[in-house]
């Protein structure tokens, strides 16, 4: 089965992550997308980190009952920070029947020579790359790179946290049932 990763911080999960998720599967071969909840992005702050378990029950609660669609906590058992490499050499060796394909932003592909062993990732896995706003690529893809234009939609999770730091609404930014926790925990305040 072919299988996309979509690695995240999903800080907090939102719509577009999902729209993302559903226009790669609508518009590729794989069967399904996992959303891997990384704990600490090398590139990233963590200071502004949700605990990652909070991050992995709001990302299942956006997509309850979507087949398609899996939350993963496979990076809370693996050394951090984490690594993209690293995640599927593991899930190879564990899922050896799947093959694995890795969905990102123009944002991250602009900057994917600063990953730990890119080269390895660029040789050896299909990579989905959906466009962002002024990150365009300019170098003709290979043969392991696809790139689709995917809805562009300017919702971000650093958007959305400023928005419930000033106590204003997220409806419509993320699926009830994340906002409905993210409300009921008082997340992000």
């Amino acid at each position: 089965m072919e299988i996309g990763l979509y690695f995240g911080s999903f800080n907090p999960v939102h719509n577009g992550h999902l729209i993302i998720a559903k226009h790669v599967l609508n518009n590729s071969s794989l069967k399904q997308v996992w959303c891997i909840v990384s704990p600490h992005n090398p590139l990233k702050k963590t200071s502004t980190l949700l605990n990652e378990y909070h991050r992995l029950h709001l990302v299942q609660s956006a997509i309850e009952g979507e087949n398609d669609l899996k939350a993963s906590n496979i990076e809370f058992h693996l050394p951090k920070p984490s690594y993209t490499i690293d995640t599927l050499t593991y899930l190879k060796e564990k899922y050896p029947h799947y093959s694995f394909a890795v969905i990102m932003g123009s944002d991250s592909y602009c900057n994917i020579h600063k990953w730990k062993n890119y080269q390895t990732l660029l040789r050896d896995y299909e990579l989905y790359i959906y466009k962002r706003p002024g990150f365009e690529i300019t170098a003709p893809p290979t043969g392991n790179i696809k790139i689709l234009n995917a809805p562009l939609l300017e919702i971000s999770s650093t958007h959305i946290r400023e928005l419930i730091k000033a106590g204003k609404s997220i409806r419509y930014l993320v699926p009830d049932p994340v906002k409905e926790e993210i409300e009921r925990n008082h997340y992000y305040r």
